[in-house]
């Protein structure tokens, strides 16, 4: 034996392989549960190095971090008949690998009863309040609410559910087509209120416009007859103590404005030499 190499080998395999299935390591972000000919035996093992007998028994791990499970959306109805889509997410751990491997067997399986559970309380807790205390006022309160109620079922299945959020709510597209045709309409008929509102103070601060216009014109011709009046008299006072000192003059002015009158274009008179008018002495 000690002179055949080949048989060294394969004893060494076999050591190897018999080691490899004697023990196992379990990552400190796991937990693990050994099965004996698919039965879970009721130890779980930590982060470390362990023992198992080969062959008859095997090994299956959980994570024992924090994890993330994001539900489809789904539709729920407030209690003022409201559709609203919810569209949640959950964190949650297993707290109890061994009732876990019992009742879920596996992640997805967790997943998809925790879905159903989850969905079932936020209808519930959805259907007691309005749309409006559903996305704001009430919202935190129905987070808290739903995430003990989800925990206490869910502890039987070795699961501790951390929080459950909605992420957001959103209204059936139905809706949306709904609730965008009345904001349309709505905002049409403001739109036309200030429309018309427009055009009646509009035209009210026209009128009022034309109507100062007309009072200053007014104002404007009145002041203007008033100073033409007093103009004129002042002229006629200047002109008629001009006259008063030079009464010839004023006589000569009027001879020349009479001869103007009297002789048009082209027009004819026929005075002797008596007439007044030809009498410059006058």
């Amino acid at each position: 034996m000690r002179n055949n190499p080949l048989l060294l080998i394969v004893l060494a395999l076999v050591v190897l392989a018999l080691g490899s299935q004697c023990f196992f390591t379990v990552h400190q972000t796991q937990k693990a549960l050994v099965l004996q000919l698919g039965d879970p035996l009721s130890e779980v093992y930590g982060p470390g190095l362990h023992f198992k007998l080969p062959f008859i028994q095997n090994v299956v791990y959980f994570d024992s971090r924090v994890l993330d499970y994001e539900a489809r959306s789904r539709e729920a109805f407030t209690v003022d008949k409201k559709a609203i889509v919810l569209d949640n997410y959950a964190r949650w751990k297993i707290i109890n690998p061994l009732q876990f491997y019992r009742t879920m067997r596996s992640i997805p399986g967790a997943q998809a009863r925790l879905d159903d559970v989850v969905y079932s309380q936020l209808r519930a807790l959805v259907g007691a309040y309005t749309l409006t205390e559903v996305v704001s006022s009430h919202r935190a309160a129905i987070m808290k609410e739903v995430t003990d109620k989800v925990s206490d079922l869910m502890k039987p299945y070795g699961v501790e559910v951390l929080d459950v959020r909605i992420k957001r709510t959103d209204l059936p597209a139905e809706n949306q087509r709904a609730i965008f045709g009345r904001m349309r309409a709505e905002r049409e008929r403001q739109a036309k209120q200030y429309r018309s509102e427009g055009e009646e103070e509009s035209t009210r601060i026209r009128s009022d416009a034309d109507r100062q216009r007309s009072v200053i014109v007014a104002e404007a011709a009145r002041e203007a007859q008033v100073e033409r009046g007093r103009g004129d008299a002042q002229a006629a006072g200047t002109y008629a103590e001009a006259y008063s000192k030079s009464p010839e003059f004023y006589a000569y002015q009027r001879w020349l404005e009479a001869m103007r009158k009297s002789f048009k274009d082209n027009s004819k008179m026929v005075l002797s030499n008596e007439a007044p008018l030809l009498n410059l002495q006058h």
